[in-house]
């Protein structure tokens, strides 16, 4: 999280590192890349600009610092800009955006920014057209896992998305860094909540139901609790494992302040 009072710019961030040296690649784009962006000369000017920029220049260092191996290791990237009344979300990979809206006195789930995964249509076209192939793997209990992206002539990498940050062999499959966007103009009558997390919870909590958890909580830091407690909860049921589960609540426009 990063707050930029000259343009008045509010950045929150997750990233989700996955292979043997995730970590180091999330750490260095969580150590490095609000600065490149606010450091950008277009930041005021063209946010998407100086993000894209950011990225590509953050992802150049780390592929080329030979301490973090990125030929099977990177991050997804999700994150929430919020500048004035404007929200921008950028998205690599499958950590994901979504706002509460209030409706008819409820708070309902709008998904903002929408995953990236090996079998929708256009990421699945790149990723044939580049030569890797989109299949999922049968487990020996008979259920199929997730899309995975595999080079054209061996069963590597099996990356679970369709972009990424680092991943040296599946950008040779089709895989690309390149963020997608979304924006819209918060409306201060009816957006609530913003919630940028990870995998971790989005596996087994959907939009509808991270709302419904956090909307009785009192504040950003409860909600946060509550929904990595039930991810947890839910990755041990499922899977006797607990995946690495990052999450952002920020309310919106005052939202609860009144009900202290």
């Amino acid at each position: 999280m990063a707050d930029d009072p000259s343009t008045n710019t509010l950045i929150l961030c997750v990233l989700d590192g996955h292979g043997e040296h995730g970590d180091g690649v999330s750490a260095q784009f969580r150590d490095q890349l609000a600065m490149e962006m606010m450091s950008h000369p277009c930041w005021s000017t063209d946010i998407k600009k100086a993000v894209s920029d950011s990225i590509a220049k953050v992802e150049h260092q780390v592929i080329r610092n030979f301490r973090i191996d990125t030929e099977f290791s990177g991050t997804t990237l999700s994150m929430a800009i919020i500048r004035g009344n404007t929200l921008i979300g950028v998205n690599i990979g499958d950590s994901r955006v979504i706002l509460g809206l209030e409706k008819d006195g409820k708070i309902v789930a709008e998904e903002f920014t929408h995953d990236h995964k090996p079998d929708s249509p256009l990421e699945k076209e790149r990723i044939l057209a580049a030569g890797g192939r989109v299949f999922a793997v049968e487990y020996d209990d008979g259920i199929d896992g997730p899309p995975r992206v595999w080079l054209g002539h061996m069963d590597v990498p099996g990356l679970a998305m369709s972009r990424s940050l680092g991943d040296a062999v599946a950008h040779t499959a089709g895989v690309i860094s390149d963020p997608e966007f979304v924006e819209k103009e918060l409306n201060p009558s009816s957006d609530r909540v913003i919630v940028v997390a990870t995998d971790g919870l989005w596996e087994f909590v959907d939009n509808d139901e991270t709302i419904n958890i956090l909307v009785p909580t009192p504040g950003p830091a409860e909600a946060v609790d509550c929904l990595v407690k039930e991810a947890n909860a839910r990755w041990m049921q499922e899977e006797q494992v607990i995946d690495d589960t990052t999450v952002i609540v920020a309310h919106l426009f005052g939202y609860k302040e009144s009900d202290d």
